[in-house]
C-alpha cells in the first residue's frame, strides 16, 4: 500500500526548509570568518609594519614605492640601538618595575576583592562605590599630588616613586570581587563548617580557583606599568634608571628620522607582551568569561 501522498509532501517540505536553514548557516559562518580575518588584519597590520621597517634598510625606507617585505633584510638597525643606547639597563628596568608592580597589585586586587565578596561590614558598599568612582578620576588630575607625596616621603628618583603610586587597581578589585562572586557558596560554607579560618579559606579554597584571575590581573598590570610613560618620565631623573618607554622617547629625540632604529626599538619594546599574551591567552580569556566581563 502506497505512502500518504501528505506526508510525503511534509517530508519533501521539512527536509527543503532543513537544507535552506544548513545553507543560511553555512554563509553566516563564512561571512563572520570573513570578518574575523578583515578585523585582524586591521589590528596586525601596524605590527607587521613595524616589524618590516625595522628589518629594512634606509635606502629601502627612503625609496620609492610601497614594499610590504623587506627588500634587504638587515640588523643593522638594532645594532645601531644597542651601540647608542643602554637597552639593557633600560630593559632591566622596565621588567623589575613591571614585575613587583604587578606582583604588589595582584596582592591587593585580590585580598580586596574578597573581602568586598566575603566580609559583610557596615559601610562594604559603599567603599565598593568609592574605589570604583575612581576609574573615572583621570590620571593627570593626580599626577601633582602623586608628585608631592612622593617628594615628602624622599622616594623622589628611584624605584619606589613608580611602584607604589600604581601598585593598587580599581578595575582589578572589582574584577576579583566579580570572580570570587563567582565561586559557589557551598565551598566556603562547608569551609566554615570544618572550622577553617578566612585566612584559611582564602589560600586554601580562593587561591586554587583563581587562577585564571590570576593571569589575567597579572597581565593587565605588566602591561600597563610596561607601556607607562608620563608617570616614570616625572618619577625618574637618573638615566640609568629610565624605562623603555622614556628611552622610546630619547631616541626620537636625536634620531628624528631614523624610522628603522625607531621601529626596532618599538619592536624590541612591544615583542614581551605579545609573547607573554599568546603565552598565556587560554587563561585571560577564561578569567574574563569566569567574572562576567562581557
Amino acid at each position: 500500500m502506497d505512502g500518504n501522498p501528505v506526508d510525503g509532501n511534509r517530508s519533501r517540505q521539512e527536509a527543503g526548509y532543513a537544507a535552506a536553514r544548513r545553507r543560511r548557516h553555512r554563509s553566516g559562518l563564512a561571512l563572520r570568518i570573513a570578518l574575523a580575518i578583515v578585523a585582524c588584519a586591521v589590528v596586525l597590520f601596524p605590527l607587521y609594519w613595524m616589524v618590516v621597517v625595522a628589518f629594512s634598510t634606509r635606502s629601502d625606507l627612503f625609496s620609492s614605492g610601497l614594499r610590504l617585505w623587506p627588500q634587504s633584510f638587515t640588523l643593522e638597525n638594532f645594532q645601531r640601538v644597542f651601540s647608542s643606547f643602554p637597552i639593557s639597563a633600560w630593559f632591566g628596568n622596565s621588567l623589575a618595575i613591571a614585575l613587583v608592580t604587578s606582583a604588589i597589585t595582584v596582592s591587593t586586587s585580590l585580598l580586596a576583592g574578597y573581602a568586598f565578596a566575603q566580609l559583610k561590614f557596615r559601610g562594604s558598599s559603599f567603599l565598593f562605590l568609592v574605589a570604583l568612582s575612581t576609574l573615572m578620576i583621570p590620571v593627570q588630575v593626580i599626577m601633582v599630588p602623586l608628585f608631592k607625596i612622593v617628594t615628602q616621603l624622599g622616594l623622589y628618583g628611584s624605584y619606589w616613586a613608580v611602584i607604589l603610586p600604581t601598585a593598587a587597581s580599581a578595575f582589578g578589585v572589582f574584577l576579583s570581587r566579580q570572580f570570587i562572586l563567582a565561586i559557589p557558596r557551598d565551598l566556603f560554607e562547608a569551609a566554615r563548617i570544618d572550622g577553617a579560618g578566612q585566612l584559611r579559606i582564602f589560600l586554601q579554597i580562593v587561591l586554587p580557583l583563581c587562577k585564571p584571575l590570576l593571569a589575567v590581573l597579572f597581565f593587565m598590570s605588566l602591561l600597563q606599568t610596561w607601556n607607562d610613560f608620563a608617570w616614570p618620565l616625572i618619577a625618574l631623573k637618573d638615566n640609568a634608571l629610565f624605562t623603555l618607554p622614556i628611552g622610546l622617547l630619547y631616541l626620537q629625540g636625536q634620531f628624528g628620522s631614523d624610522y628603522g632604529g625607531t621601529m626596532a626599538f618599538a619592536l624590541l619594546t612591544v615583542a614581551p607582551m605579545v609573547v607573554l599574551f599568546l603565552v598565556f591567552q587560554r587563561f585571560f580569556v577564561q578569567g574574563f568569561a569566569r567574572s562576567g566581563i562581557q
